[in-house]
């Protein structure tokens, strides 16, 4: 079968492809930037170099192909226009461009927060996001880019599943790099720069799972419908115990309460620089709790453990720590407040927090 996939340069798209090629599809991916695809190293592929939001040069991009997997994407919050641009605006142009050229199926990547945050159970694809939205550019933008995705395959007659990715941990295609911002809480704490995590939940999920689950929903999803992508719920701060117990790395980690969001913004409300932006600290503090049973039930999709992906990505890290891929990197307000903890750590100032937390049942810190 001959597809093309876009965003096939970024750490989820690369291992979409790869899946593709190794199931022995012809695949074309879309890129802007040469020198991100080294990203797919080993894979075998074709190219065409073209923009997500440039709609001739994407049918050109997709002629030939049966089915798109769009997989491109903009993780952050500024600036804001390219945020939406590249979240909100490019899926639209992706159908239209498939539409245009006769493909038969246009797979959305998307992310569990366009869905909308857990309310005390796991959430689900029937999760209503709020009314008012969440008032953040990453999910809020992502939410409409699935929503005009929806809608420009009902109007232009061409069948759109939509799949929603949970955080994304494990390994890159290209294992000589270095990261990407999903996997950094491994590595920042292998390497004692991660000083504090919100106690929030959280379903944490393998690349590599991530990447079969457009291909499911190309192959069996219903047109119309969106699959949750996830792996397993638990806290911040239980995933940073699982690491140190992993690795027998035991570095002291605080555990923020998710309220330390309030704070945040009138800290930038008085313009006073911080390690994070408050869209960081209320990302993290929200309950993204889901359930993978429609996934699992319509498409065939089977997660692996946790603790699965994190043998993995530590086996990684240490790989890329030991070559000395970090050698040069600079300091930072959070290896700053990370060397802080630690410093308290190796003078016993947390042995009395440990005790506190027995008798309150809160978590106070992690990874000890």
């Amino acid at each position: 079968m001959r597809v093309c996939v876009t965003g096939a340069t970024g750490f989820v798209g690369a291992h979409v492809a790869r899946a593709l090629a190794e199931r022995g599809d012809e695949v074309r991916v879309a890129y802007r930037n040469p020198d991100k695809l080294d990203a797919l190293k080993g894979v075998d592929f074709k190219r065409t170099k073209t923009d997500v939001l440039d709609f001739k040069g994407l049918r050109r991009a997709v002629r030939g192909s049966e089915i798109l997997f769009h997989t491109a994407g903009y993780v952050g919050s500024s600036p804001a226009e390219r945020v939406w641009r590249l979240n909100a605006h490019a899926p639209v142009v992706a159908v239209e461009a498939a539409a245009a050229e006769g493909l038969k199926r246009v797979v959305v990547t998307s992310t569990i927060s366009a869905i909308g945050p857990a309310n005390g159970r796991p959430a689900d694809e029937r999760t209503e996001y709020p009314e008012d939205w969440l008032g953040l550019a990453y999910p809020d933008s992502k939410h409409e880019g699935e929503l005009a995705a929806l809608e420009a395959g009902e109007r232009h007659g061409i069948d759109v599943v939509v799949v929603n990715p949970a955080y994304v941990l494990g390994v890159p295609v290209n294992r000589d790099q270095s990261g990407e911002t999903s996997t950094r809480t491994v590595g920042n704490y292998l390497r004692g720069r991660l000083p504090a995590v919100l106690n929030a939940p959280m379903n944490f999920v393998d690349v590599e799972d991530v990447a079969v689950g457009p291909l499911l929903g190309a192959d069996r999803g219903k047109p119309g419908e969106r699959y949750i992508l996830g792996g397993q719920n638990m806290t911040w701060a239980e995933l940073v115990d699982r690491i140190a117990t992993i690795s027998d790395v035991h570095v002291p980690v605080v555990v923020l309460p998710r309220e330390v969001a309030y704070v945040v913004r009138v800290r930038e409300a008085m313009g006073i620089p911080g390690i994070m932006s408050i869209e960081g600290y209320e990302l993290m503090g929200q309950d993204w709790a889901f359930s993978t049973k429609k996934a699992e039930r319509e498409l065939g999709y089977r997660p692996r453990s946790v603790d699965e992906t994190l043998y993995a990505s530590i086996e990684w890290y240490r790989e890329l720590i030991a070559a000395g891929a970090f050698d040069e990197a600079a300091s930072s307000g959070l290896s700053r407040l990370a060397n802080v903890t630690r410093s308290a750590a190796s003078l016993g100032l947390f042995r009395p927090v440990k005790i506190g937390e027995r008798v309150t049942g809160r978590r106070v810190v992690a990874g000890l």
